[in-house]
């Protein structure tokens, strides 16, 4: 029964974070309450709490980790400056001319947000604020139009430079090294975040692509849904205008994910470079003021101590799991499926996809990679594949009804005109898309590796 403990303090884990309390303190009072009444009972060794303090001076000295404030605050000012919504009118004017234009410049935008980003919650708001309302007034169908922006908003979780990438190549790094120090290998190789950004190139321009198929699709086989908007012809030909919206922001997204493909700098230090260029481009268009400064300081502030409580409580969390034994317990449950490692994955990207609905991609990222990643590595998986799969998996849970969180974020700015039932319609088939894209990534895992390798070796 003892050896079960681990998977109780999970489940435990799971029932206080859906009652609603903070997840920091839900992981960590989780995990001292299992060790208080373990090491009172003479089951768990309370020794192992003295680790806490190394781990945690650790995680603080991590200077991977200080890309996220840097890549927030670099989005943040890109959306406060307005120079995302100027973006997305230029690209609106730019793709005028196809049918279902307005829908392919929407998720065009979106990609760029997510790469400017990387935050699924802003951008769904910010895309949903700008573009629903004027996608509304050129006829579009309210579930064509939400389930747009919905879908896009959520690429922030695949494309680089992807918050979500940062955190799981941080912990994916340290997954890789232990399992490999448990195979008895001490000169362990290494994965990093640069190699997660450009394993998700592909995976992400091909969900990009298939989004503007599907939308131009529709647009062919049912004009009523999304019908066109003619412009006058002065509108149209306003090139230099629509190059003036476009080059700036583009040029400070190529050159912060071309400094790190090519190795020229570090993800912190590309981050570093993408908040000084936010800044830049934002005085330079005018739009930068000591309001909006400190508007983005204050939400970057925030965001940042969100994510350090939380990876606060789930070191706390992970090292009474383990002194439980649940990482053994986790290699033998495994080690007893038929189909070997093609079984654990399958079974970690359904528990993934359920947890998806409740947890945000944080606490997914900092209390369940940890656990199953060591074991999967050490089962011969991919690092970067792996990676890859659950950042697809993590984006299409945040799409799927009823608890995916795009769909609240975007319930929250639309108009009550919009039932929520529409919203569930138009995401269906961008979740078809998201499945077959993972199916993809599974049959041909070069399409996640393949560049890596080019690149890196």
């Amino acid at each position: 029964m003892i050896e079960f403990i681990p998977l109780l303090m999970f489940l435990v884990a799971c029932l206080v974070l859906m009652s609603g309390y903070p997840v920091a303190f839900s992981l960590g009072g989780v995990a001292l309450i299992f060790a208080a009444v373990g090491a009172s009972t003479g089951v768990f060794d309370a020794s192992y709490l003295q680790a806490i303090s190394n781990r945690l001076y650790g995680l603080m000295g991590n200077q991977t980790l200080l890309a996220v404030p840097l890549f927030v605050f670099m989005g943040g000012m890109l959306q406060q400056s307005k120079i995302a919504e100027g973006l997305l009118e230029s690209m609106a004017r730019l793709f005028n001319r196809l049918p279902g234009g307005l829908g392919i410049s929407v998720a065009v935008v979106g990609a760029l947000l997510a790469a400017s980003t990387g935050i699924v919650g802003a951008t769904v708001v910010t895309m949903g604020l700008i573009s629903l309302p004027t996608m509304l007034k050129r006829g579009y169908d309210p579930a064509i139009a939400t389930g747009t922006i919905c879908a896009t908003g959520t690429l922030g979780q695949i494309i680089p430079p992807s918050i979500v990438l940062v955190l799981l190549g941080d912990v994916l790094s340290s997954a890789y090294q232990q399992a490999q120090r448990d195979m008895g290998i001490f000169n362990p190789e290494t994965v990093s975040v640069g190699d997660l950004f450009v394993g998700a190139i592909i995976p992400g321009f091909l969900l990009v692509l298939f989004y503007m198929v599907y939308l131009w699709a529709v647009a062919i086989l049912n004009p009523k849904r999304m019908p066109r908007h003619a412009e006058d012809q002065a509108a149209q030909q306003e090139t230099s205008g629509i190059l003036a919206e476009l080059l700036p922001p583009l040029t400070l997204i190529i050159v912060v994910l071309g400094s790190i493909l090519t190795g020229v700098a570090t993800p912190t230090e590309a981050a570093g470079v993408g908040a000084a260029g936010a800044i830049l481009l934002a005085a330079m268009k005018r739009k930068l003021s000591v309001a909006i400064l400190s508007e983005v300081c204050s939400s970057t502030l925030k965001v940042t101590c969100m994510v350090f409580m939380i990876l606060i409580g789930a070191t706390l969390f992970s090292l009474v799991f383990r002194a439980y034994g649940g990482d053994e317990l986790i290699k033998s449950l495994f080690s007893h499926l038929p189909g070997g490692a093609a079984s654990a994955v399958l079974v970690v990207m359904l528990v993934i996809f359920l947890l998806g609905f409740i947890l945000d991609f944080i606490e997914i990222t900092f209390v369940v990679v940890p656990i199953v990643g060591p074991v999967l590595l050490a089962m011969g998986v991919d690092p970067v594949w792996l990676g890859i799969m659950i950042g697809l998996n993590l984006q299409t849970s945040f799409l799927t009804p009823p608890f995916g969180f795009s769909l609240f974020y975007l319930r929250g700015v639309a108009p009550a005109t919009i039932k929520t039932t529409a919203i569930y319609r138009g995401v269906a088939p961008f979740i078809l898309i998201q499945i077959a894209m993972m199916f993809l990534v599974a049959l041909w895992p070069e399409l996640a590796t393949w560049l890596p390798d080019i690149i890196y070796n």
